[in-house]
């Protein structure tokens, strides 16, 4: 079994200082809550980006300033930006990251509801994000929300309209309106990707540390942070991202696997020299 990615979604697009005092928004707190991850363990920060007032944005210099301030003072983390952006945006501002040339983006994988909005993530929508990833040479961390999500991307990569093999998927599951964080929901997702795929499990909310411990025993990978769950344990709010990501640590190691290092988790990834 190849040894643990963890993952840090550090700051998402709608978590608030108001639920949690440690959620970053300027330029400096990202990089601090990054590096508090990945000197925790964690190989991969999951980037959304914030104005200093806590707006969500997908604006491109935005994402270059936050990116390659956390490349100052993690040079070997790997940095996989959001294409999701938030709830409303359009397919334009979403894509603004990947004219940066990430080794890594998120790709979401269809329509559905999310709490008491609707997530649109219509056909032409993934069909112009596959090609931009495949002209700009960037590998899709295909995000997965429902069931059926995953036999659309299947089928879009076998007609060439997303990058292909091997193919990196996270499956969120727990988000309001979606596919519960359960153990047979997981499992049925996993049994269902191509031989030689490499996964990602996030749970969401209460279901974070729940999915965690199964996922690492199945030989998965586990992404955790405030984007997910701001909460240690029940009622203790985390005080950084480094302590959720701490917990799947002590996790894995009792659970017998050990933690990627960025390298590790590049090779397991099978990400190209950029």
């Amino acid at each position: 079994m190849d040894k643990l990615i963890i993952t840090a979604a550090i700051c998402g697009a709608e978590v608030t200082k108001e639920q949690n005092p440690n959620v970053p928004y300027t330029v400096e707190e990202i990089v601090r809550e990054a590096k508090s991850a990945y000197d925790a363990g964690a190989a991969v920060v999951h980037v959304h980006v914030r104005r200093d007032d806590g707006t969500p944005t997908q604006d491109r210099e935005r994402f270059r300033e936050c990116m390659d301030a956390i490349k100052a003072a993690i040079p070997d983390v790997i940095l996989i930006p959001s294409t999701g952006g938030a709830v409303g945006m359009t397919a334009e501002e979403r894509l603004q990251p990947t004219e940066l040339f990430p080794e890594m983006a998120t790709l979401d994988c269809g329509t559905c509801n999310f709490g008491d909005d609707v997530f649109e993530n219509t056909m032409p929508t993934m069909r112009a994000f596959g090609k931009r990833m495949i002209e700009n040479g960037i590998k899709p961390e295909y995000e997965c929300f429902e069931m059926g999500h995953l036999d659309t991307v299947l089928k879009m990569a076998k007609k060439g309209e997303v990058p292909g093999d091997p193919m990196q998927f996270n499956f969120v599951l727990g988000v309001p309106g979606c596919t519960p964080a359960t153990v047979k929901n997981l499992c049925w997702l996993v049994d269902a990707i191509p031989a030689g795929s490499t996964w990602t499990a996030t749970g969401v909310g209460r279901s974070a540390f729940q999915l965690a411990a199964p996922t690492i025993v199945m030989g998965g990978n586990v992404r955790v942070g405030f984007e997910d769950n701001i909460y240690l344990s029940r009622g203790v709010l985390a005080r950084s991202n480094g302590e959720l990501v701490e917990k799947v640590v002590r996790l894995s190691r009792e659970l017998g696997r050990e933690i990627a290092s960025p390298a590790e988790a590049r090779a397991i990834l099978s990400l190209k020299a950029r």
